[in-house]
């Protein structure tokens, strides 16, 4: 696969994964726990989702580059146009999904698990174009390179604290817990094994743990 593939492929993935976000949202059970924050903050102020997740990433990417300093790649600088067009679809798909308005409880279910999958599927094409990070994984990243601790571990620990970040802002500033819901905990716990089967039947991993793109690809 050629490079200027995978960089399209990256962007689509990216773009799929908007989508994704803006129909957990509309689903009304609550928002992923990499958009509770930005979400929370768009109820209580005059700003979108799209324009507060561009905000809070271009923090989560200047936090990368403090932290890894000579470590951190020029190429990650392209995190920047990418968040842009990430948080652009957000609104866009957010105006998109305005049709969904589920009418119970079921139908809340059914938006809340077509959004999960989306992400999913985002998530493990970006993993198999292999390029770039969204600045919410970079960060990730740049926290467990800079004080050596396991990725998984400190991805959990980052989801756990936008969360709680974003109920805090909300008990202050919007009088309850907005955008938190059982959605948000059904979202965390399954978005990995649905990207992990994504991966399994997109790639394959040889002996070393590397991906491996199928020919297709």
């Amino acid at each position: 696969m050629s490079m200027v593939v995978r960089y399209v492929l990256f962007v689509v993935a990216v773009i799929v994964q908007a989508s994704g976000i803006a129909l957990v949202v509309k689903s009304m059970l609550g928002t992923s726990p990499i958009s509770s924050l930005p979400y929370v903050i768009s109820l209580a102020s005059p700003f979108t989702l799209g324009q507060m997740t561009f905000t809070i990433n271009m923090v989560l990417v200047l936090g990368q580059y403090l932290l890894l300093r000579k470590g951190f790649d020029t190429i990650q600088f392209l995190q920047v146009p990418v968040t842009l067009i990430f948080s652009w679809f957000i609104d866009f798909f957010m105006d998109a999904w305005a049709w969904v308005v589920p009418a119970n409880y079921v139908m809340q279910l059914l938006p809340l698990l077509a959004g999960t999958t989306l992400i999913a599927f985002g998530v493990a094409v970006q993993g198999i174009a292999n390029v770039l990070m969204l600045p919410g994984e970079g960060i990730v990243y740049a926290v467990s390179r800079h004080f050596h601790l396991e990725f998984g571990k400190v991805k959990t620990g980052n989801d756990i604290s936008l969360v709680m970040l974003a109920a805090v802002i909300s008990l202050i500033y919007l009088d309850g817990i907005e955008g938190i819901r059982e959605g948000t905990l059904i979202s965390a716990l399954i978005t990995g094994t649905i990207a992990r089967f994504f991966l399994k039947h997109l790639g394959k991993v040889d002996a070393n743990g590397n991906l491996v793109f199928h020919p297709h690809w």
